[in-house]
């Protein structure tokens, strides 16, 4: 009988083991973080974020759009010539370098340059606005450039007329 405790304890550590990783997985899927179940509703904010990309990132100090850039503001140019009623916001934003004064303008101007190659993509100009958050709101807070990289971007926003 004390020889099978320890396979007794194996198994059950390993059934704990399971029944915990089975947990986490739908955490990570209720939080939109693993496999999502559901699929977006064509024309949804969602749909927009997941299969089309809601942002782009520059290099430091940079307004100039990079390579992959362009090909995700085509796929919004795409979507939003598609969905013809939605409205976006574009959003400019900074890492934490910098005074606020400075990362204001500079996420302005990004948020600009996002909002010309959409227009420039055939999006009517009304449709696109724009607003400058600089350095206030950070998706990645460190020290490193791994964070700072994360909070050099442009959210593409859905503002109006997704569907629900």
């Amino acid at each position: 009988m004390l020889s099978r405790i320890p396979a007794v304890r194996a198994v059950l550590m390993s059934l704990m083991f399971f029944v915990v990783a089975a947990c986490s997985s739908a955490n990570e899927e209720a939080a939109g973080l693993g496999p999502q179940k559901v699929p977006a509703t064509p024309g949804s904010e969602r749909d927009f974020a997941l299969n089309v990309g809601d942002r782009v990132f520059f290099p430091t100090d940079q307004t100039s759009l990079t390579d992959a850039a362009k090909d995700t503001l085509r796929r919004q140019a795409t979507w939003l010539k598609i969905y013809g009623n939605v409205k976006v916001q574009v959003q400019g934003h900074a890492d934490e370098r910098g005074t606020r004064e400075y990362n204001l303008a500079l996420s302005a101007r990004r948020a600009a340059s996002t909002k010309a190659y959409l227009v420039s993509a055939g999006v009517a100009p009304d449709r696109v606005t724009t607003i400058s958050y600089g350095k206030e709101r950070p998706v990645a807070l460190c020290d490193a450039e791994s964070c700072w990289s994360q909070n050099r971007r442009a959210v593409t926003a859905v503002i109006s007329g997704a569907a629900s």
